[in-house]
């Protein structure tokens, strides 16, 4: 199964909640085991489409690269719609609900490669 997450349904997600860490609002509190976690998530049902690594690029152009998700939306804002079930109208993405746990692992490791 393979997740890609499309620029139009990253549009609809600005305010969505996630597991924010109270100072600041935004950023997900995630141990490196679950770090390690969304990154072995990530390659294995993301990369055929988005770039999921500091420096490689999105197999599809539409596809934002993951280290660039922050530019345009709070990462944590990805949340609800990964706990929903993320759906779009290609047949190359299929619908993937996660559980709270893998949310935060791959929330977190969305969150740790963030180009600064």
């Amino acid at each position: 199964m393979r997740l890609a997450l499309s620029l139009a349904l990253l549009t609809m997600l600005v305010g969505c909640a996630a597991t924010p860490r109270p100072d600041s609002g935004d950023d997900i509190i995630a141990s490196p085991a679950q770090i390690e976690a969304g990154r072995v998530m990530a390659r294995t049902h993301c990369k055929n489409c988005h770039a999921v690594g500091l420096s490689d690029h999105s197999a599809v152009r539409e596809a934002i690269p993951f280290r660039r998700l922050s530019e345009l939306y709070p990462v944590s804002g990805l949340a609800e719609a990964l706990a929903e079930g993320i759906v779009t109208g290609h047949p190359s993405m299929p619908e993937w609900v996660l559980e709270p746990e893998e949310i935060t692992s791959l929330l977190g490791y969305i969150q740790s490669i963030q180009a600064r």
